[in-house]
């Protein structure tokens, strides 16, 4: 009888316990500022996609708004300009099967724009070689979101 009671009683703390730790928890909250519906996201226009041809020139982190995870840029140089390229989320771009590097040609598809007053493409597709990464839909909905649909 007495082990039926302290059984009980460890299960009751332990229910306690973790009821008490996720008290605070919001939920999960989506893909750091990255996914859609958020301003960044509302950036990505179809009306304005654009394929490019260049060569990568650097590779860099950015944090499009305050309070974004941070993302990798890469900054492409075609015929005609130099732009910023967003591709995305660094915890999912850096997890990609296919390496971007300096010096790579490479041709981005994705909505031509003008953010912190500079040409940038949001990217939905980045071919290099004969593979492609595909990064958003026709619609900029990201794939890093698909789980959601």
């Amino acid at each position: 009888m007495s082990k039926r009671i302290v059984g009980l009683v460890v299960a009751v703390a332990f229910v306690l316990t973790a009821s008490v730790s996720f008290a605070g928890w919001k939920g999960f909250k989506g893909s750091g500022g990255w996914g859609p519906g958020t301003k960044y996201a509302a950036m990505y226009n179809p009306a304005t996609v654009e394929t490019l041809s260049g060569t990568v020139q650097d590779i860099a982190p950015v944090v499009p708004f305050k309070g974004m995870y941070s993302g990798v840029m890469v900054v492409l140089k075609t015929d005609k300009e130099t732009l910023n390229v967003h591709l995305g989320p660094a915890w999912y771009v850096e997890r990609l099967d296919v390496k971007i590097d300096k010096g790579d040609t490479i041709e981005v598809k994705g909505s031509k724009t003008t953010f912190a007053n500079a040409p940038t493409i949001i990217a939905s597709e980045i071919k290099k070689a004969d593979t492609v990464i595909v990064l958003r839909d026709n619609n900029g909905i990201p794939v890093w979101a698909g789980w959601r649909r």
